[in-house]
């Protein structure tokens, strides 16, 4: 960036140019270079003194010598409408007397009078955004783009499988279900056939009594009961 030049500094650059981010200080610089072959006195003005620090504000320069000045915006809680600045610094200059330092500066050294020539220099202030996208991609953005391009261009191949699994474990829960449901349900054929035996097997037993206190004839009558009994059990039996 380009500088200026009056009859006793030539300031660089011509413009403060602040990088710009929310909540935090930013600083820059310019140089003041006295070109004459004698002490310059300066001072550094701003439009907006509470928003900015410079150091040093005044000062003398000797001849064929620069000197560097600071300049700190404090921090900006939000951003000016298309990031353009309207604050405006000036920087004066005044030929001093030859063995002249700061304690011999004072304010009217720098008002106009007849005979005294007070060189001004503006210089405005831009707003540099420090958000700017990187033009190399990191490597952890690599692998995100790489995932994000896997994940987009591969949604065909690995969305059918997935799909597939997924039937699978409901058909596989299904069957498990059902199979549970039959075990269960043989389980209680299972203890009522049980049961059925013992009954029977109890009225046999009433049977076998009563026909010994009876004539032969029960003999025959036994014989068909156990009989029918016999067939009825091992159907149940062969069921479960």
């Amino acid at each position: 960036m380009s500088g200026g030049s009056g009859s006793f500094l030539e300031i660089q650059p011509s413009e403060l140019a602040f990088p710009f981010e929310l909540m935090k200080q930013s600083s820059c610089s310019m140089t003041l270079t006295n070109k004459t072959d004698h002490y310059v006195a300066f001072k550094v003005k701003t439009t907006n003194p509470k928003q900015y620090c410079v150091r040093p504000n005044i000062g003398v320069v000797l001849p064929g010598l620069t000197c560097d000045v600071t300049v700190t915006m404090q921090a900006q809680k939000e951003a000016p409408p298309d990031m353009q600045c309207k604050d405006k610094f000036l920087v004066q200059s005044v030929a001093a007397e030859n063995g002249a330092t700061t304690q011999d500066i004072n304010a009217a050294m720098f008002n106009k009078e007849p005979g005294r020539v007070v060189d001004e220099f503006k210089l405005r202030v831009i707003y540099v955004p420090t958000t700017t996208p990187s033009a190399i991609p990191e490597e952890s953005e690599l692998g995100s783009s790489a995932h994000s391009f896997a994940q987009e261009n591969g949604t065909h191949h690995f969305a059918m499988p997935q799909s597939v699994s997924r039937s699978s474990a409901e058909s596989t829960k299904e069957k498990s279900s059902e199979a549970t449901s039959m075990i269960s349900k043989l389980t209680e054929e299972k203890m009522s056939a049980i049961q059925q035996n013992q009954k029977l097997r109890q009225e046999l037993e009433l049977l076998r009594k009563e026909s010994s206190k009876n004539s032969g004839s029960f003999s025959i009558t036994f014989l068909i009961i156990a009989g029918i009994l016999g067939i009825v059990v091992g159907y149940i039996l062969k069921r479960t």
